[in-house]
């Protein structure tokens, strides 16, 4: 399978932060009913994958089950996505910060869909490569409260192979940001190898509770490596992390990540967040107020 590097504008200067998403991927974000998610598998507000005829019949049934709103008029969005994507793409965007993609796209409508979304918004997308073949999808389905079910198609997706990376990829940059995943773990030992020797700090995120519950040994053996220097995990995510123990509370898991980790962060939904930065000791709460629409922060 052939491989191209794609050159944009302004790169002359390496992006601090540098995001490996392997696969590139097209989010379908649609707010639906109870009902559209009580007939696909898999428990609600987690992520699983699905084969592209399952995909293929989500979309077909979204019509039939969209929750319209005055406030967003627009049924279903179709955009660059993924959870490293989304986060290089907001740091750029939203915050000014260089920033860049390490990953693949196919030779789609989707693959040039994703790529022209993220240069867009600014990102260095000099580290991307195309690929013959199709480009990874995945519907995102929202409910009346927000909560968000990921059935994604990877299955048949082009992606970046460990044995494609270069130390080039992460010269100059700072940072690494990645995303916990079982079917990526070869591509993310190789990416993680060569940040540290290029001096980059790293950070990972759980992905999803599923993710965390089916596959913990091979995330324990990575945490405890020494490699990860900031770690987010979300509640369910912390409880699936410390299963079986008699504290599996965002609080315990904090600690347990901190252990491993320089910085570790456990979110908490609409109440905001809790994280820790080994060195200072004491955990530090982030308390959104909604009524109020501001962050609070106290030490315990």
């Amino acid at each position: 399978m052939g491989a191209e590097t794609l050159v944009n504008n302004g790169e002359a200067k390496a992006p601090l932060i540098l995001g490996l998403q392997p696969a590139a991927l097209i989010d379908h974000v649609a707010r639906v009913d109870w009902s559209l998610l009580h007939q696909i598998p898999g428990e609600r507000g987690g992520s699983i994958p699905v084969e592209f005829k399952e995909l293929e019949h989500i979309l077909s049934e979204l019509k039939k089950h969209i929750l319209t709103s005055v406030d967003d008029p627009s049924p279903m969005k179709t955009m660059a996505g993924g959870s490293v994507a989304n986060t290089i793409r907001g740091l750029s965007s939203g915050f000014g910060v260089n920033s860049g993609m390490i990953g693949a796209y196919g030779d789609d409508e989707q693959g040039q869909l994703f790529v022209s979304n993220m240069n867009f918004t600014g990102v260095n997308i000099s580290r991307l490569r195309k690929k013959t073949g199709p480009t990874a999808q995945c519907v995102c389905l929202v409910d009346a409260y927000g909560n968000r079910t990921m059935r994604p198609c990877l299955s048949t997706a082009v992606k970046v192979q460990g044995d494609e990376l270069t130390k080039d990829d992460f010269s100059g940059s700072k940072w690494l940001v990645m995303r916990y995943g079982i079917f990526n773990l070869e591509v993310t030992q190789a990416a993680i190898r060569f940040a540290k020797l290029e001096g980059l700090s790293v950070s990972i995120d759980l992905a999803s509770f599923e993710m965390v519950r089916n596959f913990r040994e091979p995330l324990l053996k990575l945490l405890k490596s020494g490699d990860i220097d900031l770690c987010f995990a979300n509640e369910d995510e912390a409880t699936e992390l410390l299963r079986g123990e008699a504290n599996a509370s965002p609080e315990a898991a904090l600690e347990y990540l901190s252990k491993y980790c320089r910085w570790a962060v456990v979110t908490l939904g609409a109440n905001g967040c809790i994280a820790k930065h080994a060195p200072e000791g004491m955990p530090l709460y982030l308390v959104t107020n909604p009524q109020l629409g501001k962050l609070s922060e106290f030490r315990l």
